[in-house]
């Protein structure tokens, strides 16, 4: 590749929104300034993307594919594989048409592509994902391009990439419109500073149930704890892009921005707590892979799927913090926080393979078995995280966490210069302590069962994989709120006289009661000491009925159980400390 070359070419992409109805984008790139060469001849579609560690094969999603002259005359083009085409007499073309379907609504018979990073074209809204809309010349990955998009005029645009004076979007590269998702359509905006960044949020709400505004109000105090926990935002701009419709995905990071797909639904305090979460982990990868990242991240792959040994540290590391800076901000408290401990312990125990090590989870992700298993680095990988975080103040005496090497690896590489995917273990164990390299051996590389009592022990706090609380007051029936109602969907035998299922819960003890209100007022009673009486009010085919009953004694046994041990010692109780603050 020549660098000379590779910015003589004035690489526009038009992009036709007004034309929907048949849920193809049409893309027309036109090839200005100097004419391509012989190795250029070849056309790429993504075949996978930076982040989604999964096949993606975006040459299924192409429908027509041409090349023309200066003359509008065609070449001749060939398709040589599933994301690539072989264009005739390169050095004439200066114009290359195609079409390409919306990922949403276009069945594949494998590797089905992730919501939040795919693309959706609708009556009143678009999703573009960059890897799934543009190709580019073999040989021409890091050529700068400009984007301008066709679309209807009462339409808003969110994204993180920037307008010229022309209303052309603008990209450094092709990793570049990759790393910037574009989010238009009937949108509500709002913005805000966050020190000296702007801030933006654009929404998409099928029937306006979800606004920006109550986004940003949601997760205000988040972003302030981020921007508490990394002293310094190491970006000048970010945006989050929301999707609220008929689905959930999750969400997906971008250097400067994010995109979140989740089902419309009211807005309540537990969802706005939700939506924070999920944004909490999304925002901090503004760290990793921004700042700290491998050459195998820096020089993306778009033609091999070639994974990355280190995803304990872009998503485990990552989703560690996203739950810690709240702690430490106080946004949760520590029972709030032991209950995150305790579900990430259960879900990777019930749910995933104990032998399926960190590292071979990261090296296997783009296969199937290996897709199996990673889910579990938000799980373990999370987990391994915090631990880590513990071994190293233990080592520095409360001087120096995981937060504090993560943000010296920022400062030591930075988004222009990538680590050693072959070294990088080692280059952490000269940064911190020999004891670290035994660390990587058993929990990263190596499937070792985490010693959660044992370190968890170093700062004062209990673990149990079962411990017997004693007794508590439990029900004799199982309510659900699914559906919009509060109904019964289980009874034992000794309630089947009184309560059946498909009753209608709404009330309790004269208290009105419905889907959103009614889990929470059962948890409530459930605090009561056994045998309490109270009276619930229930609609049984049109009937509104009474019915007396008591709470009964059950055990009260835990899994995976953690809480502050109230004989710490004097030196338990200052890593404690140390722990819980940021310094």
């Amino acid at each position: 590749m020549l660098i000379g070359e590779l910015h003589a070419q004035n690489l526009v992409y038009h992009v036709n929104l007004n034309d929907r109805a048949d849920d193809q984008f049409k893309v027309t790139l036109t090839i200005e300034g100097k004419a391509l060469s012989k190795q250029n001849a070849i056309f790429q579609f993504a075949s996978t993307a930076p982040g989604t560690y999964q096949v993606m094969n975006m040459g299924r999603y192409v429908r027509s594919f041409k090349a023309f002259n200066k003359k509008g005359k065609e070449v001749s083009t060939k398709q040589l594989n599933t994301n690539q085409w072989e264009i005739n007499k390169i050095e004439k073309v200066r114009k290359i048409q195609y079409n390409i379907a919306e990922t949403w609504d276009t069945q594949v018979s494998e590797y089905p592509i992730y919501l939040m990073c795919g693309s959706s074209l609708e009556k009143d809204h678009a999703l573009i994902n960059g890897q799934t809309v543009f190709g580019f010349f073999k040989g021409m990955q890091g050529a700068p391009l400009k984007i301008k998009l066709d679309y209807p005029q009462n339409w808003k645009v969110g994204t993180a990439l920037n307008k010229d004076s022309d209303g052309y979007f603008k990209a450094n590269s092709f990793d570049h419109i990759v790393d910037s998702p574009i989010l238009l359509g009937r949108l509500t905006k709002a913005s805000t500073m966050l020190g000296k960044v702007p801030v933006e949020i654009y929404t998409y709400s099928k029937t306006d149930k979800i606004t920006s505004e109550k986004l940003l109000k949601g997760m205000s105090d988040m972003l302030k704890a981020a921007q508490q926990f990394l002293k310094e935002l190491p970006v000048d701009r970010y945006t989050f892009l929301y999707h609220f419709e008929n689905r959930s995905a999750g969400a997906w990071e971008h250097s400067y921005s994010s995109e979140y797909i989740y089902r419309e639904q009211d807005w309540t305090p537990a969802f706005a707590q939700q939506m924070s979460d999920v944004a909490s982990h999304e925002f901090f990868h503004v760290v990793t892979p921004l700042n700290i990242h491998s050459e195998i991240i820096e020089k993306f792959n778009f033609e091999k799927p070639t994974p990355s040994e280190h995803l304990w540290l872009y998503e485990g590391t990552t989703e560690w913090a996203s739950h810690i800076m709240q702690l430490r901000y106080g946004l949760i408290n520590l029972d709030d926080y032991f209950k995150v401990l305790h579900r990430k312990v259960l879900v990777d125990k019930k749910y995933f393979d104990a032998n399926y090590s960190l590292s071979k989870l990261s090296l296997t992700s783009f296969t199937k078995k290996g897709q199996r298993q990673y889910g579990n680095i938000y799980m373990r990988g999370a987990l391994v995280a915090g631990l880590l975080d513990i071994r190293l103040l233990e080592l520095s005496g409360g001087k120096r966490g995981l937060r504090e090497v993560v943000l010296e690896l920022a400062k030591k590489y930075g988004k222009k210069r990538a680590f050693s995917e072959e070294t990088f273990f080692d280059d952490f164990v000269k940064m911190t302590y020999p004891e670290i390299k035994g660390f990587f051996e058993k929990y990263i590389k190596n499937a070792t069962p985490l010693p959660y009592k044992a370190y968890y022990n170093k700062i004062g706090i209990n673990y149990y994989d079962t411990k017997d609380l004693g007794l508590k007051a439990g029900l004799k029936y199982r309510v659900s709120g699914r559906g919009g109602k509060l109904t019964i969907v289980r009874t034992q035998d000794d309630t089947q006289d009184q309560l059946k299922v498909g009753d209608e819960v709404i009330a309790l003890d004269g208290k009105s009661l419905d889907a959103n209100t009614g889990l929470k007022a059962f948890g409530k009673l459930l605090k009561q000491p056994s045998g309490t009486a109270y009276i619930l009010k229930i609609k049984r085919n049109g009937k509104v009925l009474p019915v007396d009953l008591k709470t009964f004694a059950v055990k009260d046994i835990k899994n995976y159980y953690f809480e502050v041990n109230l004989k710490a010692s004097d030196a338990q109780k200052k890593l404690r400390e140390r722990w819980l603050k940021n310094f």
